[in-house]
């Protein structure tokens, strides 16, 4: 259905005129490069029935390729994978006529190339940014920022916070309107995967929030208690915007493995010892989902203002989960 003619809002005002009532929202991955971005509808239609005010589109880095020349040599050349982020959410706003929040990374691009995504992002009415640092290449064992670029995500942050002023990179400009961009940034319950300490990624969170972060969103966590500590540490440190906690259901038994090896994470016992049990991935995914939707009570009970579902592609599962919620 087109509801192409809604009034954007930020993501903040979203939460505000729900009066404490919790939304539901959902991240999605660009398709690869040769498939359609029907493909990408068909996974979003069955969620459009729990009216998610946004969605989030994440962004890939780039990849170099070595591509065989005539006399034997190789040409390494840069590749992306997947298409266009700040294209798709146009696509995703106007065909179904809900926010949608870009994810802005620093690895990869430059501010000049920053500062022209974001006057993209403006032009087609999107109002709301997920400021990330971004994760390093796949062939850097570490972050490397772009020579000409941001190396912490609070940088790129202030970057946005600029413009919001009408300060742009090589001069001030006479706009008819300024740019009054939402900043979404990362929390990590568990602590960023580089970060010596959890305090030292706290700070490092306030300094992004002081630089004009508008709320927090946490990467996947498995154990509710985590996050509640999360938000505890957080408002001690003054921090006042809304945190809102993500959520990945467990589906398939490689996730025990995977995800605390790229996330840093810790999975509960009890959630080990079920997925264990199983003998197919379609009890595994069953495992993920209940698993998830205790989850979700439980930080119902305690207020989120948004549950935010990692669906990495696949909606069958989260559809299932909010089911039960909303």
């Amino acid at each position: 259905m087109l509801r192409s003619s809604q009034r954007q809002m930020k993501i903040t005002d979203h939460i505000q005129n729900a009066n404490g009532k919790t939304l539901f929202s959902f991240e999605v991955i660009p398709p690869q490069k040769g498939t359609s971005i029907n493909d990408l509808y068909k996974n979003i239609d069955p969620l459009m029935e729990f009216k998610p005010p946004f969605i989030d589109v994440t962004t890939s880095r780039e990849e170099y390729i070595f591509i065989e020349k005539e006399n034997g040599l190789f040409e390494k050349k840069i590749t992306r994978k997947r298409p266009g982020t700040i294209g798709i959410c146009a696509s995703l706003q106007h065909k179904y006529g809900v926010d949608t929040v870009p994810h802005i990374l620093c690895g990869g691009f430059n501010k000049e190339e920053t500062e022209y995504a974001l006057i993209e992002c403006q032009y087609l009415g999107i109002q709301n940014i997920m400021a990330l640092r971004g994760d390093s290449r796949k062939d850097e064992q570490y972050f490397k920022a772009h020579s000409e670029g941001h190396p912490f995500a609070s940088d790129l942050v202030k970057q946005i916070k600029d413009l919001n002023s009408g300060k742009f990179l090589h001069e001030e400009i006479e706009v008819a309107e300024n740019m009054d961009f939402c900043i979404g940034v990362a929390g990590y319950p568990e602590k960023h995967l580089e970060a010596p300490s959890l305090n030292y990624d706290l700070q490092m969170l306030k300094q992004k929030v002081e630089n004009g972060a508008d709320y927090i969103v946490t990467q996947m966590f498995f154990d509710n208690q985590k996050f509640f500590d999360f938000v505890k540490q957080v408002r001690d440190l003054g921090i006042e915007v809304p945190i809102i906690p993500g959520i990945k259901p467990i589906a398939t038994k490689s996730h025990l493995q995977i995800l605390p090896q790229i996330f840093r994470i810790d999975l509960p016992e009890a959630l080990i010892n079920e997925v264990q049990k199983c003998k197919t991935t379609a009890e595994v995914r069953q495992v993920g989902i209940e698993w998830s939707i205790q989850q979700s009570k439980e930080l119902l009970d305690f207020g989120v203002p948004v549950l935010h579902y990692y669906s990495m592609g696949k909606s069958d599962n989260i559809y299932k989960i909010a089911k039960e919620i909303f």
